[in-house]
């Protein structure tokens, strides 16, 4: 079964570098307090591409779900290839534009094999 899974997240990834485009998936980690100088420090940056397609929510969408707001897109992310799974903490830069991830973030995930990522991103 894990090979078919795996065939299919290859095809996830050829099929949305083909008609999406690429996207930096950034985590943001705050650094360490110090408690002697009151201050924290430096923040840790990590970054990753990934294969994206960005698209609107339907009007059925907005209907059905209630946490979406006006200017809200859905961003479906090819898990093949990622170093690690976006969360809810980290920011998507598409195009020069930053969004923030917002619940909920779904992994499709058949079978324990990671294919598709679909989150919803704000900015």
């Amino acid at each position: 079964m894990s090979a078919f899974y795996g065939r299919t997240a290859e095809t996830a990834l050829r099929l949305i570098t083909r008609f999406g485009q690429p996207v930096t998936i950034r985590d943001i980690k705050p650094g360490e307090y110090d408690p002697e100088t009151g201050s924290s420090g430096p923040e840790t940056v990590t970054e990753q591409t990934a294969q994206g397609i960005l698209l609107d929510f339907t009007g059925l969408e907005f209907q059905n779900n209630s946490l979406i707001k006006q200017g809200d897109k859905k961003l479906k992310v090819a898990a093949q290839g990622l170093e690690w799974a976006p969360d809810l903490l980290n920011k998507v830069v598409i195009q020069g534009r930053t969004w923030s991830i917002v619940p909920p973030l779904k992994e499709i995930n058949p079978a324990g094999t990671p294919i598709l990522y679909e989150l919803q991103v704000r900015s």
